[in-house]
């Protein structure tokens, strides 16, 4: 497990290669340009996206080849080994992305491995085992593993496909895995083009491995049920079947494992929507009726927010694959939140990484006025500045999501001239970067 320094250093040196063939890197390099600016001849600026935009579905939303050619970005992801995809696609035929699949799959699998260590399906029982699944102990990688050394009377360390995990003491992993993604020529990922690297500190995850496991063998007349929270529906949707695919490979594999406490999972699936509606008050009344123990989800931290004080009141753990707001990391939880995602802090410095290696020296940042926008605008320019960038090299501006354009926005950033934009936001980054292409900025220029 590489850890500290080291996994910073990989984050720079892996931005560094990138830089002299993506955005950016040279005068034949892919990426975006504009007129103006210093010097003579074009002005290189480069477009980075982060997780709410980094997907094949942004591409969907442009008929000019090339619109996004060049264009990259961060988001939390592993290298998922092709067997794992496999066994995704033959639950979830015909997945698009894999953004978030294994954080969903991890985040059920260590709410059944916790739910075995306290011998019960109530949630205030298992959720004080939840982070010790992660660290210390004996490493397993999968639930039939780690169910055997519980069963042996031991304690798992669960090493999970989308990442060492590591939990801190506040419920979110210390070491996470990025992905520096590039969209090529057909506006798609291009897959080849992807690096990974890890960010964070295993020295930062928790001592206290919760209480003394309950006896090998325990049964529950209860089963664990577990509901989701995903965007079928909404700006995110197209995060839904990758997280859909994950939840429900995960409860598959318990189940075909012999399940949790002598009973099989059960899976109650429901929609989070988006901020703009009130679809995830509206499930999450549903599942609490339904009697679930775990709520995984929801993938927006807006959406969280709006949820995490319903669902903890009532006692019921909430685990999302997807949150990244910093805010989490503090909230008054009562122990029964968690996360499987990497907080915005740790995608800050791999994003701030990327964009000082490809030579960037002043940057503008566009983010979508929401706790996840916000929080990784914030700390990416703190991120930006610790590298040596000057705050007046740095303009940050947030927008309205649901406004009817973004001309007013495109045009402080067009005036402000950077060598970078930064797009922080989720399906309406589409139109902002036709806007962006329509000033000169992108190679869809007019």
């Amino acid at each position: 497990m590489r850890t500290g320094s080291t996994a910073r250093g990989i984050a720079v040196t892996g931005a560094a290669l990138l830089a002299l063939t993506a955005c950016g890197g040279g005068d034949e390099g892919g990426g975006t340009s504009a007129e103006g600016g210093g010097g003579e001849g074009e002005k290189q600026v480069n477009v980075y996206g982060t997780d709410g935009n980094m997907g094949n579905a942004l591409g969907e939303s442009f008929t000019t080849e090339g619109a996004l050619a060049g264009m990259r970005g961060t988001a939390p992801l592993t290298d998922l080994s092709s067997d794992f995809r496999d066994r995704l696609n033959a639950i979830y035929p015909g997945l698009q992305d894999y953004n978030y699949a294994g954080e969903t799959y991890d985040a059920i699998i260590i709410s059944a491995l916790a739910s075995l260590l306290a011998g019960s399906t109530e949630p205030t029982q298992f959720s004080p085992y939840i982070n010790g699944v992660t660290f210390g102990g004996e490493a397993c990688a999968s639930f039939t593993e780690c169910k055997t050394i519980i069963d042996e009377g031991g304690n798992p360390d669960y090493e999970g496909v989308s990442g060492p995990l590591a939990f801190t003491e506040p419920g979110e992993p210390a070491v996470a895995s990025f992905g520096i993604l590039e969209f090529g020529p057909d506006n798609s990922l291009d897959d080849e083009a992807t690096q990974f690297e890890l960010a964070g500190d295993a020295d930062n995850a928790a001592s206290d491995e919760g209480p003394a496991p309950a006896a090998p063998g325990a049964t529950s007349d209860d089963p664990l049920v577990i509901g989701t929270l995903l965007p079928l529906t909404g700006n995110l949707a197209f995060l839904g079947p990758p997280e859909v695919a994950g939840a429900r490979l995960a409860v598959q594999e318990i189940n075909d494992a012999g399940g949790v406490l002598g009973q099989p999972v059960q899976l109650v699936e429901g929609d989070s929507g988006d901020a703009s509606t009130d679809t995830a008050s509206q499930t999450v009344n549903r599942l609490l009726n339904e009697n679930v123990d775990v709520i995984v989800g929801a993938a927006s931290s807006g959406v969280s927010l709006t949820v995490i004080d319903a669902i903890t009141r009532a006692g019921v753990v909430q685990i999302s694959p997807a949150n990244t707001s910093d805010q989490f990391t503090t909230y008054n939880d009562n122990g029964l939140y968690f996360r499987t995602a990497p907080p915005d802090t740790l995608q800050a410095r791999a994003l701030s990484d990327l964009i000082i290696n490809d030579g960037n020296n002043t940057v503008g940042i566009m983010a979508l006025n929401d706790p996840y926008g916000t929080g990784l605008m914030e700390n990416t320019r703190e991120n930006l500045i610790s590298a040596g960038l000057s705050e007046d090299s740095i303009q940050t501006l947030t927008y309205d999501p649901q406004a009817a354009n973004f001309d007013s926005e495109i045009q402080q950033m067009v005036e402000f001239n950077p060598d970078a934009i930064v797009v922080i936001g989720f399906e309406e980054s589409a139109r902002i970067i036709e806007g962006l292409n329509a000033e000169g900025i992108g190679p869809a220029r007019d």
